[in-house]
């Protein structure tokens, strides 16, 4: 398993649109692309422009697969939306959430 964590600046006029495209977008990438186990929003309590999307993928090839493929059909509603300001790739080691 793999995160990939995107962070984003995201105008406060944007925010409630923001979420509702993220949600609309991750459900059909976790529906429709393979490896694609789903996603999670935070926002920062000191900077609420700041938001962090973490997908949870099955393996890299999988996501590299999709962003190669995919990235610009699937994400744009979002990126009309807010600055992606990064994306970063970890091994997931350990996951004890219910």
């Amino acid at each position: 398993m793999i995160r990939i964590i995107y962070s984003w600046k995201v105008p406060p006029e944007n925010l409630e649109l923001f979420t509702q495209t993220w949600k609309r977008t991750t459900k059909q990438i976790h529906k429709n692309v393979t490896g694609a186990r789903g996603s999670f929003m935070l926002q920062s309590d000191s900077d609420t422009t700041a938001i962090k999307t973490i997908a949870r993928w099955d393996c890299l090839e999988d996501w590299e697969q999709f962003w190669q493929d995919s990235k610009p059909s699937q994400m744009q509603a979002m990126h009309d939306l807010a600055e992606r300001t990064s994306v970063e790739i970890y091994n997931e080691v350990e996951d004890f959430t219910k």
